[in-house]
């Protein structure tokens, strides 16, 4: 028995907008991904597939032992590693052993679990942690809390593991020790994931799409990133293809039609001519008129007809075609001559005890590398002046735009163009609008209130209110920018930045997007402090 099946899910956003209308799949042994555009459903199906949500029809079976690592994952902050990692009681039973004690109770807690301490530092070793089971959760990092939550779930063996949206704040070495350890996992393991290095060891990918209906369907693709990547480009390749077939099919009805419309015009024209010649006269020149118009009449409505149903394929072809999500940005505002002082910094010394002496000039893309840890976000801070420096000093000599990881800046309770206007006073409200359009937030998007916002279009409200501020920002600063991004909002966001023409500074592990983005510079920041080692690219 799979532990996960679905037969026949209907469920309803509360407002009664339907989601899912006949949602049927199972989770088989194996790792399993499921991706979508921001705001689709991905959420809602796990949600469903936990029991947390109640089908409006449809079953939900689920077999075996489940265990869930959320996204906005929260851990007592006092609690021990081992208390975690639910085996404290079994390590206190075994080191009470250990130290002569005969009391009952230890054996009956210990379990005969007597590997139970190497077993469980084996997990978090097999993860990249190497933590002591008797410390304590404070302090750790947001990724490597994610890492220890997980640590526990394996531990656990559950016939079934979901993780959503795991390798978030994970830096590139965390992301591939995660994606190996759970390929390699016994059971079946599903994931709520858009990151690549994650995609590419998967067994298949399950993607959430918008029917004609607007309900959600979710297809299967076997295989890791590579083989999903290349079905949708067949599917988009056959899309395209259809819509060439469907204007083939319009055009060749149109001219039957017409070829049609012209034979009959010159049949009418000789019967004219014949009653006028006098050739047919009286009951007969009736009799054949009407019997031509009956005929171009039944003729006519059979190729407009025909005309009819090959226009509805290929509007069907052109709607079966994903549509354009690209972000177009022509900012001129924000190009940063080449010789143009960006930023200095001469000994600054942050709180992690980075140390960064540089000077950039123009256009220059640097990618601000470093592991979970190392200060990179502390490094940005002092740099910006958000935080004090222990010594040294920096000078930001541009406009400065950030874009954080959370999307904060943004006031819920407004509109988008509510939101960017506050950052840019002077522009004319149209002005706005016309830019908004450049990101894809028109119309009922554009005048919505942020807090009612896919995740996508937060993306993008995010991104504009940076990019559309005044004065228009020279060094955009982005820290972890992809985390939670879809696979398309990603594209979006490289097509968007190809056309910055300022000054970047990119906090990411996500080395396929910082690839993309062609950075100059690399700066490095190591665990132990110490100068921040720059070097070109």
């Amino acid at each position: 028995m799979h532990a996960l099946s679905l037969s026949h899910v209907a469920y309803a956003w509360p407002d009664g907008r339907p989601v899912f209308s006949d949602l049927t799949f199972t989770v088989p042994a194996g790792l399993s991904a499921l991706v979508g555009r921001n705001g689709i459903g991905k959420s809602t199906l796990v949600r469903l597939a936990l029991g947390e949500l109640t089908p409006a029809s449809g079953t939900v079976t689920r077999a075996g032992a489940i265990a869930h690592v959320p996204q906005d994952l929260t851990l007592d902050t006092g609690a021990t590693i081992a208390r975690v990692l639910g085996v404290e009681d079994r390590l206190v039973a075994l080191r009470a052993i250990e130290s002569g004690s005969t009391d009952p109770a230890h054996y009956d807690a210990l379990a005969d679990d007597w590997t139970v301490e190497e077993r469980a530092t084996a997990v978090l070793a097999s993860l990249g942690l190497r933590l002591s089971l008797d410390r304590t959760v404070g302090g750790m990092s947001g990724g490597e809390a994610v890492l220890l939550a997980v640590g526990a779930a394996l531990l656990a063996r559950p016939d079934l593991l979901v993780l959503d949206e795991p390798t978030n704040n994970l830096d590139a070495d965390a992301r591939e020790l995660l994606a190996a350890r759970l390929a390699a996992r016994e059971g079946a393991t599903l994931v709520v994931s858009h990151d690549r290095t994650l995609l590419e060891a998967v067994d298949r990918i399950g993607e959430l799409r918008e029917r004609e209906d607007r309900t959600t369907e979710l297809v299967w693709f076997g295989g890791a990133l590579a083989e999903f990547e290349e079905a949708q480009e067949l599917e988009r390749e056959s899309a395209r293809r259809a819509v060439t077939t469907a204007e083939a099919d319009v055009a060749r009805r149109a001219r039957e039609l017409d070829a049609h419309v012209t034979s009959a015009g010159r049949k009418a024209r000789r019967g004219e001519k014949a009653r006028a010649d006098r050739r047919v006269v009286g009951l007969a020149a009736d009799a054949k008129r009407g019997q031509a118009e009956r005929t171009d009449a039944r003729v006519r409505a059979i190729h407009q007809g025909r005309l009819a149903d090959a226009r509805d394929r290929l509007a069907a072809a052109r709607d079966a075609i994903p549509r354009d999500r690209t972000i177009r940005v022509d900012l001129p505002g924000t190009e940063v001559p080449g010789r143009r002082l960006v930023l200095e910094a001469s000994g600054l010394t942050t709180r992690t005890g980075a140390v960064l002496d540089a000077v950039v000039r123009g256009p220059e893309r640097i990618h601000l590398a470093g592991g979970n840890g190392a200060g990179k976000t502390t490094l940005v801070a002092t740099l910006l002046g958000e935080l004090d420096a222990v010594d040294g000093e920096a000078r930001v000599a541009v406009p400065v735009g950030v874009l954080r990881q959370r999307l904060d800046a943004l006031d819920d309770a407004v509109s988008v163009v509510e939101n960017v206007r506050r950052r840019a006073p002077a522009a004319a409200e149209q002005e706005v609008r016309d830019s908004l359009g450049r990101f894809r937030l028109r119309g009922a998007a554009a005048e919505a209130p942020v807090g009612t916002l896919s995740g996508g279009e937060r993306f993008r409200a995010a991104l504009a209110c940076v990019l559309l501020a005044r004065p228009e920002p020279q060094l955009l600063v982005l820290d972890e920018p992809t985390n939670s991004l879809d696979l398309d909002s990603q594209a979006q966001l490289v097509e968007a930045l190809a056309g910055y023409r300022g000054a970047l500074l990119v906090i990411s592990h996500d080395r396929a997007f910082v690839d993309a983005l062609a950075p100059t510079r690399e700066w490095t920041v190591t665990a132990d402090g110490g100068e921040v080692e720059d070097r070109p690219l």
